[in-house]
């Protein structure tokens, strides 16, 4: 095994057991790169989505371990060919998403590239962290919202034809209501960045269990990336609560299997491009 295919290794491996962010004394830690040509395409968005999106896939690790951002530290490898213009649009969606989640950007970095690619470190705080271990047997297992349109959306997008502008894969939803009024009973949640599939095999692969499925989905739906949906668990006793609050909150969720004893494996291949 040479450097490069032991580094993706030991990466692989981290993100199979990790979790959204770094937990220590109150804060959660996480940061997440948004590159051109592997997370999005300039020709599909705006500079200035460019610049939301990006600030929400990092935002999305933080709710998801019930945690709220106070803090962000951007980085940004610019090409040469960037204009003035392109500029105020990145800054203006930078800023606009640090008012509506309510943090401060405090630092980072620029420096010339290639490509356009962006990095954020975010500091966030919170009282009650939810990790992705700490899932039950008998738990049940739900996500917010509805998937597979991300996929779709973009799968129109190689074929040069136009999507909605409300698209998620545009600008994706992020339900920091629910969880932060549902986290009290809720045991384990990550965000769905790499499809329901995959991150069910990270909380297998973690918390060493499977599940018997209520609902079955086919690869379109379970193989969707880029959702940053919240897949979570809680015991069943709970279920009323957790119904109560999706519907104070007008978050759709769907109750779709209950955690076992045994082992999941995903069916999908990795995402992105």
């Amino acid at each position: 095994m040479n450097k490069e295919e032991l580094f993706i290794s030991l990466i692989s491996k981290s993100s199979l057991e990790g979790d959204d962010g770094a937990y220590s004394n109150g804060f959660v830690y996480s940061k997440d790169a948004f590159f051109e040509d592997i997370h999005f395409k300039k020709e599909w968005l705006s500079y200035k989505q460019i610049a939301i999106k990006s600030s929400l896939v990092n935002i999305s690790d933080s709710i998801a371990m019930n945690a709220r951002p106070k803090y962000a530290l951007l980085s940004i490898a610019m090409p040469k060919t960037i204009t003035k213009t392109q500029i105020k649009e990145l800054t203006n969606g930078f800023l606009e998403m640090a008012k509506k989640y309510n943090y401060e950007i405090i630092g980072g970095d620029t420096i010339a590239n290639a490509k356009l690619d962006i990095t954020m470190t975010f500091i966030s705080t919170t009282k009650k962290p939810i990790f992705r271990k700490g899932m039950k047997t008998n738990d049940l297992v739900a996500f917010t919202g509805n998937l597979g349109t991300t996929s779709r959306d973009l799968n129109r997008l190689f074929r040069n034809k136009k999507i909605n502008k409300n698209s998620k894969f545009i600008t994706p939803i992020l339900r920091d209501k629910f969880m932060y009024k549902a986290s009290r009973y809720i045991h384990s949640a990550l965000d769905i960045s790499d499809g329901l599939f995959k991150e069910l095999e990270r909380l297998s692969t973690i918390n060493k269990k499977g599940y018997k499925f209520f609902k079955n989905f086919n690869k379109k739906i379970g193989c969707s990336g880029e959702e940053y949906e919240l897949l979570f668990t809680f015991s069943p006793k709970h279920l009323k609560y957790i119904q109560n609050i999706a519907k104070i909150t007008k978050t759709p969720i769907t109750v779709f299997a209950k955690v076992t004893v045994g082992k999941y494996i995903s069916v999908c291949t990795e995402n992105h491009f």
